[in-house]
């Protein structure tokens, strides 16, 4: 019998016993679920431990690496700027960047950026790690390169690329990292403890991460392929790289934040009532609002499946029918990690784990807890 820590509410016992089942049924080794419903939590537990051999168990502040599910505070972080008037994801990136002009790309526009959908996603060439962490590096070599296919026209996931993009885009704006900007106006604000570029203090709460048992179908792709080009390097140890002091501390906004499920929904709750949450005004229901508005749907060139892209998150769809609900709002992380927005419910939950499946966005696990949400929802 799994040892449950947290609370849930009885309305939502489905979801905790779903949690359970991860363990018992799905491979689960450690993990973390949190559900707000009107703002406030209604589910915060955690279970198993931080470690394959299973002598640390998972704690209340236990944090890891959740890979692309980090892509979610790097659209909010855009989001926020655009509805202070900062931003217009209308304008074209050189507007912000000038740099950006090389390679035929004056006509990419921000909001290009944030649907996967100015074709550049992927680097010159398979980067190293210590390459990865350098801002300035990764940054040059986006603004030299030529569009892989006529931006806005169709999207092809930005795996790696898109939290660059964007973040470059919000640094040449405010003058702070992307990092620096997401601490101090929405994680410190709201109280939501998740790092795109972790202090080196917190290394000793970072769950290690397990490495799936079959390597992603996506990852195995020919290398001459969009995806085979996107993914390059990627099927070698992941693990071991994200165990790096380099990888942790480094700001990669699209794939190496750290935090759990409850500080992915501490920071995302507001996008999900309005604008509002924990007493913060985050952003306008207007600014809230822009985030639903659909900019890319079809096949993506990437991905392979069918992907409606808003501004910076994903809708739901008959292909990923994360929600019921029309306006909702999600994303996960490579190995299982989920995200989910929904506008219509007042609902904002996510799944955080460190046993990773050979999935790219989003599991099986992440879709039983997000079922069981719903479930629940129509008898709360």
């Amino acid at each position: 019998m799994i040892q449950i820590e947290g609370f849930c509410d009885e309305r939502f016992a489905r979801v905790r016993d779903e949690f359970e089942k991860n363990f018992t049924e799905r491979g689960d080794v450690g993990a973390c679920f949190a559900l707000t419903f009107e703002g406030e939590y209604v589910v915060d537990i955690w279970a198993g431990h931080q470690d394959a051999a299973l002598e640390k168990p998972w704690q209340e502040d236990t944090i890891i690496n959740v890979f692309s599910s980090t892509k979610t505070m790097t659209f909010l972080c855009a989001l926020v700027l655009a509805d202070r008037g900062l931003l217009d994801f209308e304008s074209c990136v050189v507007d912000y960047w000038p740099e950006f002009f090389a390679g035929n790309k004056t006509q990419v526009k921000v909001k290009h950026l944030m649907s996967h959908s100015s074709a550049l996603p992927g680097f010159s060439r398979t980067f190293t790690t210590p390459e990865l962490c350098d801002w300035d590096f990764c940054c040059d070599d986006l603004a030299n390169q030529s569009p892989w296919w006529e931006p806005g026209t169709q999207s092809g996931y930005h795996a790696i690329t898109q939290g660059y993009l964007i973040g470059e885009v919000i640094r040449r704006i405010t003058g702070k990292t992307i990092g620096q900007f997401f601490k101090t106006e929405i994680a410190d604000l709201v109280g939501a403890d998740f790092q795109i570029g972790v202090n080196s203090n917190d290394f000793p709460r970072i769950a290690d991460l397990i490495e799936a048992k079959e390597v992603a179908p996506i990852l195995e792709m020919d290398a001459d392929s969009i995806p085979g080009r996107v993914f390059a390097g990627a099927a070698d140890d992941v693990v071991e790289m994200t165990t790096s002091a380099g990888w942790r501390q480094a700001e990669i906004p699209a794939a190496n934040g750290h935090g759990n499920a409850r500080s992915i929904v501490r920071a995302q709750t507001a996008l999900a009532n309005g604008g509002s949450a924990f007493g913060v005004e985050v952003l306008s229901t207007v600014g809230c609002n822009k985030a639903l508005e659909s900019q890319t749907d079809g096949i993506d060139l990437v991905l392979g499946i069918p992907v409606n892209f808003a501004m910076g998150y994903a809708l739901t769809n008959e292909v990923i029918p994360i929600s019921p609900n029309a306006n909702t709002l999600w994303w996960g992380g490579a190995g299982g990690s989920t995200v989910v927005v929904d506008t219509d419910a007042h609902a904002c939950f996510s799944y955080v784990m460190n046993q990773m499946d050979n999935n790219i966005v989003g599991d099986p696990r992440g879709a039983a807890l997000g079922a069981a949400v719903y479930s629940s929802l129509d008898n709360a």
